[in-house]
């Protein structure tokens, strides 16, 4: 039997999960409920453990290798069991990933100590917002158009500083079956490019609970959470680091961005054995609402 088909949810939790994506919240068993429990136990162990060994280290040296480690501890204790493919360039890169989970946030992070592209609302929600602050998270307003020239700085400002930065250009999840436009408002950090900075594609596959995984429709975030974190045993996330390539040999973020998506449907393509779908879903998740569509080029 495949991997893919021995992780098949059955009927009774398809359904589930379509309702889920339809906004219904999503009922969880009694052992459900100890696996989220035992899991957040985990979570605040881990923030007790590396949070001041992350202060004490900046108290002493630039950077702290403390919340990549908390996040790549933090993705296993949701399930994640996280397998890197490829090689990942270490400083003076702009990842652009495909985007299913808020786990792959935890997973990218901690394999690669990447920090993130990522809306403004985030910085205020508790405790993630100075999680994401932590991990050196450069705050956007997309609808702020006034704003762009700033947020752009901001992007420059932390690759200048040698940090790796990785964007999720679809500007919602999907269900790892589909790929969605880029938008590449954010890729302007790259006209022109930073010197020495690569684009490295990368690509984000979670195997046959993609789909159960994915935070699509109008799940809310709590209910996804719950529901990945009620989940029993593990899942297997690979991250296939391709081949990096230089921006300057791309005229303009437009380009870069038709390549990278080019890159990563190959790759998708070759990884599910057939061609990507449509997204069923018309309705994105409320905390990454994509911005307006953008200008045709030219």
């Amino acid at each position: 039997m495949t991997e893919r088909a021995a992780a098949a949810p059955d009927a009774r939790a398809w359904a589930l999960r379509e309702a889920a994506a339809r906004g219904e919240a999503t009922p969880v068993s009694a052992l459900g409920w100890l696996r989220i429990g035992l899991r957040a136990l985990a979570l605040i162990g881990l923030l007790l453990v590396f949070v001041p060994l992350h202060y004490l280290y900046r108290a002493l040296a630039y950077g702290s290798p403390f919340p990549m480690l908390f996040l790549r501890y933090a993705a296993r204790v949701c399930g994640a069991r996280v397998e890197v493919i490829g090689t990942h360039l270490k400083r003076d890169v702009f990842f652009v990933a495909n985007h299913v989970s808020w786990i792959d946030i935890l997973a990218l992070a901690g394999a690669s100590g990447t920090a993130f592209v990522a809306k403004a609302e985030l910085a205020e929600a508790p405790l993630v917002g100075w999680l994401a602050r932590l991990n050196r998270t450069v705050f956007v307003k997309r609808e702020h158009r006034m704003g762009v020239a700033e947020q752009i700085n901001a992007l420059k400002d932390a690759l200048v500083d040698n940090w790796s930065v990785t964007v999720f250009p679809e500007g919602t999840t999907t269900d790892g079956q589909s790929l969605l436009p880029f938008k590449t408002s954010m890729l302007s950090v790259l006209e022109p490019p930073p010197p020495g900075v690569l684009v490295q594609p990368v690509i984000l596959d979670y195997g046959p609970v993609a789909e159960w995984i994915g935070w699509i429709g109008n799940e809310s975030g709590i209910n996804n959470a719950k529901r990945v974190l009620a989940r029993r045993g593990s899942f297997r996330l690979r991250l296939h680091f391709l081949e990096p390539f230089s921006p300057e040999d791309f005229k303009g973020r437009k380009a870069i961005g038709q390549e990278s998506r080019r890159r990563i449907e190959e790759g998708l393509v070759e990884i599910l054995g057939r061609p990507l779908r449509p997204f069923a879903h018309s309705v994105p998740p409320v905390r990454y609402a994509p911005e307006a569509a953008e200008p045709p080029a030219g």
